[in-house]
C-alpha cells in the first residue's frame, strides 16, 4: 500500500495579514519569498522520496539482488577500488579508517569487513543487553496487544513476524527495537548478551527496500521479507531474547555462524535449523551481505536503555536494554 501525497504533508504554512492601528498590513515579499522556497523544497523533497520509492520497490527485485551478489563476489581490486567512492557518494561516509584492513579484493569483502580489535567497546554490565549491531534507530517500544509499530499509522503482529505463536507469546508485555543498518554501516552482528543458540527459524519471502521511506509506505514490511528468528536462551528461563535479522532488496543473503548454511533466496533447507552454541555477549554472530534492519525484542521485566532514541545511531556494544529491579 502506497500512502498518497496529501497537501497537509507538505508542512507550509502562509503568513497572514497583520492587523494594527486601525490597518492591514500584508506580508513582505521577502516573506511571500521565503514562503515560496519552503514550499518548493518540501515538494522537491517529497518527489525524491516518491523517486527512491519508485526506483528501488517498483523493480524485479530477486532479479536485481542476485544481480548485485554476482557483481560484489568480482574479485578485482582495481574494480572495487573504483567503486568504493562511488559507493561513498551516494551513501555516505564508510568509515573504513576503522577497518582491519583497506585493501579488498571484492566488494563483498568491503561489505563484510571486519573492525579493528577495541574499535567497538562492549557494556560489560551484567543486566544490560547491548547493541548487536550499529545502526540507526528506529521504532521501538512496548509489545502491546501481539502488536509492533513499524511507522506512524502502521502496525504487525508478532506472530507473523516469528512464524511461531509459542515464541510470540513468550515477548508479550516486552520490549521492542528496530535497528536499520545503513548500507556503508559494518555489517556484522553481535550476541547482545551471554547466551546459548538452539534453534534457528529461517522465513523465506520478498526483498523489498527496508528504508525509511519503504517503511512509511508497505504494510507489515518486516513480515514479508526474508528473515530469520534467531532465539537466545538466557540463564534465566523466564526471560526470552530474540534476534530478527530482516533481509531486504540487494541484502537477500543472511550468514549465521552457528549453521553451516546460508540463508538467501536459494536456499532450500529445513525452516527450522537446529544447532548447539554458547556464545558471550559481544561475539559475532553473523552478517548481512549489505546492510538491512535487525529486530530486537525481549520478554517482560526489561526497559529501554536511555540512550535508545529513535533517529540516533547506535554503535555495536552499546547499552539497548537493561533489566528492571525485582
Amino acid at each position: 500500500m502506497t500512502t498518497p501525497l496529501r497537501i497537509a504533508d507538505i508542512g507550509v504554512t502562509q503568513s497572514p495579514p497583520i492587523r494594527g492601528n486601525g490597518s492591514t498590513q500584508f506580508p513582505s515579499h521577502h516573506s511571500c519569498s521565503f514562503a515560496y522556497f519552503q514550499t518548493v523544497t518540501a515538494i522537491l523533497s517529497l518527489l525524491r522520496e516518491d523517486l527512491n520509492f519508485l526506483l528501488t520497490n517498483r523493480i524485479p527485485r530477486r532479479w536485481l539482488t542476485q544481480l548485485a551478489g554476482r557483481i560484489s563476489r568480482i574479485e578485482s581490486p582495481l574494480f572495487t577500488r573504483l567503486s568504493i567512492p562511488v559507493w561513498s557518494y551516494f551513501g555516505g561516509d564508510l568509515e573504513l579508517e576503522e577497518a582491519e584492513t583497506q585493501r579488498f579484493a571484492s566488494l563483498h569483502a568491503c561489505f563484510t569487513r571486519r573492525l579493528r580489535p577495541g574499535v567497538r567497546v562492549v557494556d560489560p554490565t551484567p543486566d544490560v543487553i547491548v547493541s548487536p549491531c550499529d545502526a540507526v534507530v528506529g521504532a521501538s517500544g512496548t509489545i502491546k496487544e501481539g502488536l509492533l509499530v513499524q511507522a506512524k499509522g502502521l502496525n504487525y503482529r508478532l506472530t507473523e513476524l516469528l512464524g511461531d505463536p509459542e515464541l510470540a507469546a513468550r515477548h508479550a508485555g516486552g520490549r521492542y527495537v528496530t535497528l536499520r543498518l545503513k548500507s556503508t554501516m559494518y555489517h556484522r552482528f553481535h550476541a547482545p548478551t551471554h547466551a546459548r543458540i538452539q534453534r534457528v527459524r529461517y522465513i523465506s519471502g520478498d526483498t523489498w527496500n527496508v528504508n525509511p521511506v519503504a517503511v512509511k509506505r508497505i504494510e507489515r514490511l518486516f513480515c514479508r521479507n526474508e528473515r530469520a528468528v534467531i532465539e537466545l536462551d538466557l540463564p534465566d528461563e523466564c526471560d526470552a531474547l530474540t534476534l530478527v535479522p530482516v533481509a531486504a532488496i540487494l541484502v537477500a543473503s543472511i550468514r549465521l555462524h552457528a549453521i553451516p548454511v546460508a540463508f538467501n533466496l536459494r536456499y532450500a533447507g529445513a525452516e527450522v535449523v537446529h544447532c548447539s552454541a554458547t556464545v558471550s555477549k559481544g561475539d559475532e554472530l553473523g552478517f548481512f551481505e549489505n546492510g538491512s534492519t535487525i529486530i530486537v525484542l525481549t520478554s517482560a521485566g526489561f526497559q529501554h536503555s536511555e540512550n535508545v532514541v529513535t533517529g540516533t545511531t547506535i554503535r555495536m556494544g552499546q547499552p539497548l536494554f537493561k533489566r528492571l529491579a525485582h
